[in-house]
């Protein structure tokens, strides 16, 4: 006798969640979109200026490194940026195709090591889970820039007096979330240099207006945010909760907070734009280090939808400037 699942909840063709605790993550969406999330080989040989391998530090983390090519004569270290890839906490990987067509070109343009970690994902594994994972592989940085821990690209390439944090929507919440922590504890000789959170998903309870307001877009819809953040916050939380709200009430003062600069990055056109402008006005508030770059006419996480990269201009165009500014901003740095 076959049993047929019983499905309880589904987000709009990313994910399907049934009654006995499975999760299918299978992309039921439009065919000419599922390439992007396909996963990527790593290819130690360089390929367009960039090459790239998995690392397993442990049985809990796993990260893909992107290293640029650099010429044999110049041996200046290469500033490393620690990425946390979006999804709502609930899907994606880091070795997915939007993600690899996104670092890649990061790493070439910024001459730098790019780390992605994989991270833990909801409701099998709730947050506070991928914060920890983001941390744990900061630890790890730290541990090789000590000489406990040895990797060959990093021991060879990398500065670790300039390793920043970067996310991507759900992603630019960890950047807040594990840049607070580093605050906390003594990093050296690692030094954190630079939080970049890109359309983070910063939101609240009471609904903002552009939330009511803006277009969705591809990459976010209202579906998306209620319900990937039902699966992934604490149960009992509302959206107020510190890892989605961290200007609200509950979350702490940011004030007391020990952060490196930040640059914010925001698309005009984000649906969740308002809660992300309250976030920066809070951090300016509280004084802290904090630039905006805001992607005119630009929806959520729209540099990874290699499709309208591709095939519109603006897109483009506004892609090569969101990279040129990040950067501008690890140069600085």
């Amino acid at each position: 006798m076959v049993c047929q699942k019983v499905l309880v909840d589904e987000v709009s063709g990313w994910l399907r969640v049934f009654a006995d605790g499975s999760v299918d993550r299978t992309w039921t969406g439009p065919p000419q979109v599922q390439f992007m999330t396909e996963p990527v080989a790593p290819h130690n040989e360089f390929i367009d200026g960039v090459a790239t391998r998995d690392v397993y530090v442990n049985e809990n983390l796993r990260l893909r490194i992107y290293l640029p090519e650099t010429n044999p004569e110049d041996s200046s270290k290469l500033p490393i940026i620690l990425h946390l890839h979006g999804g709502g906490f609930c899907i994606s990987q880091a070795d997915w195709y939007m993600y690899y067509q996104m670092y890649t070109k990061l790493a070439r343009s910024a001459k730098a090591i790019c780390i992605s970690v994989y991270l833990s994902l909801a409701p099998e594994h709730r947050l506070p889970a991928p914060i920890i994972d983001g941390f744990s592989a900061l630890l790890w940085l730290r541990s090789v820039a000590q000489g406990e821990s040895y990797e060959q690209w990093l021991g060879s390439h990398a500065d670790f007096n300039r390793v920043f944090l970067i996310g991507d929507s759900s992603g630019g919440n960890l950047v807040h979330e594990i840049a607070a922590r580093a605050g906390k504890v003594d990093l050296s000789p690692l030094r954190l240099a630079g939080g970049i959170p890109i359309h983070p998903g910063f939101v609240r309870a009471v609904r903002s207006r552009s939330e009511l307001e803006q277009p969705e877009s591809p990459l976010l819809t209202l579906d998306m945010v209620d319900k990937f953040l039902s699966l992934a916050l604490p149960v009992g939380s509302t959206k107020d909760h510190p890892i989605t709200c961290p200007m609200g009430p509950e979350a702490p003062p940011l004030d007391t907070l020990k952060l490196p600069p930040f640059l914010l990055c925001i698309g005009e056109m984000d649906m969740i734009i308002d809660t992300e402008m309250e976030y920066y006005d809070a951090m300016k508030k509280a004084k802290k280090d904090v630039e905006l770059l805001i992607s005119p006419g630009m929806s959520h996480s729209f540099y990874l939808n290699k499709i309208a990269v591709d095939m519109d201009p603006q897109t483009a165009a506004q892609t090569e400037a969101l990279i040129s500014g990040i950067k501008d901003f690890v140069n600085k740095h």
